[in-house]
């Protein structure tokens, strides 16, 4: 389920950023994971923003 991945994705940033755990102590096939889907998200967001669309985002 692709919503859910997007939650995750949230709650490892959310965690990172508070100090709770270190991307580094993520495993290395988790933090692969994680940066390919942020990458793929930002040029799906640049799409967007290209394409006009304020109000709807595609992420």
């Amino acid at each position: 389920d692709l919503e859910l991945v997007r939650v995750l994705e949230d709650v490892v940033s959310v965690l990172v950023e508070r100090g709770v755990i270190r991307y580094t102590d993520l495993p290395e096939a988790a933090r692969q994971k994680l940066d390919q889907r942020a990458i793929a998200r930002a040029e799906i967001e640049g799409l967007s923003g290209l394409l006009g669309d304020d109000e709807h985002h595609l992420v």
